[in-house]
């Protein structure tokens, strides 16, 4: 119970609050505030504040948040060390992925997990979505065990693996001036209000910078809605783009020339020390995509 309520505890900080630790936990904030006083009768103090004035950490609180992190270190460790001596398949793992897949990648994702479920049905599985930035920085921060998405960058500390690839290509919507124009050139893209991607790959395609781009996007989504306003062009993954180009609400803009591919890649950190529930994920994930031909 004690492991219980301290997870829950750093859950709470790291959200920072209980409104915002709600999605996190899965419970309702009575149940969390239920859980917190009873975490503050055992050990004889107040850990934080909460009301109008927001969410703040006493100074005791903040030693307990400290001491509680190392102490879940401390049994993440003996969980990884103690599987070696069962077979069994035990823990959590926690997956991250990239946002919205293709539908066809998804399904393959989703095979390897009925596949892993078969030998690993008590290891509680989590499954994230980021942008690639947010899979990174979890991976380096320990806050994932794996993750399916691109990297502009490969941090010594993390494994890479390709997996498949991506077509990205450029697009207008069908009040942009573009959708209408004869001919498109690349003139014409100069001028046109590209949004700005800081997270994209550093390819031929993702290098193309027009004269203007007043728009900031992090997530497809947002791409999509700059696109669909008429006044930006933009990068888009093929498959999120299918649906509106058949609507006749989006255009291709010169893909032979800013087209271009993207590789995703599995990812995990570079240590040996790697649970066994992880091993057997990654080793599933990469035969289901080698058998499909990726």
């Amino acid at each position: 119970m004690d492991l219980q309520l301290l997870r829950l505890f750093v859950t709470i900080v790291d959200s920072g609050g209980f409104a915002a630790a709600q999605g996190k936990l899965g419970v309702a904030q009575s149940t969390i505030s239920t859980q917190m006083a009873k975490l503050e009768v055992r050990l004889g103090f107040r850990l934080c504040e909460r009301g109008k004035s927001g969410f703040k950490l006493t100074a005791k609180g903040t030693k307990v948040y400290q001491s509680a992190g190392k102490l879940l270190d401390a049994v993440g460790a003996f969980t990884r060390e103690t599987q070696a001596v069962s077979d069994t398949l035990i823990g959590e793992l926690r997956i991250g992925l990239s946002e919205l897949l293709a539908p066809q990648i998804l399904e393959l994702i989703g095979n390897s997990v009925g596949h892993y479920r078969a030998r690993a049905h008590d290891v509680t599985l989590n499954i994230i979505t980021g942008t690639p930035d947010e899979l990174e920085t979890m991976l380096l921060s320990g806050k994932l065990d794996i993750a399916i998405g691109y990297f502009s960058i490969n941090h010594a500390a993390l494994t890479y693996q390709r997996l498949f690839t991506e077509v990205q290509k450029l697009y207008c919507g069908k009040h942009h001036p573009l959708f209408s124009a004869a001919s498109v050139t690349a003139e014409a893209l100069n001028r046109a209000d590209k949004v700005s991607h800081a997270y994209r790959m550093k390819s031929v395609g993702a290098r193309f910078v027009a004269e203007r781009q007043n728009a900031i996007s992090e997530r497809v989504e947002a791409d999509l809605i700059f696109i669909l306003s008429g006044a930006h062009i933009s990068f888009l993954p093929e498959h999120v783009a299918k649906p509106w180009l058949d609507a006749g609400k989006v255009k291709e803009l010169l893909p032979a020339d800013f087209g271009y591919t993207v590789d995703f890649q599995l990812t995990t950190p570079n240590r040996q020390d790697l649970s066994e529930a992880l091993i057997v994920f990654r080793d599933q994930i990469i035969e289901t995509f080698r058998v499909a031909g990726h």
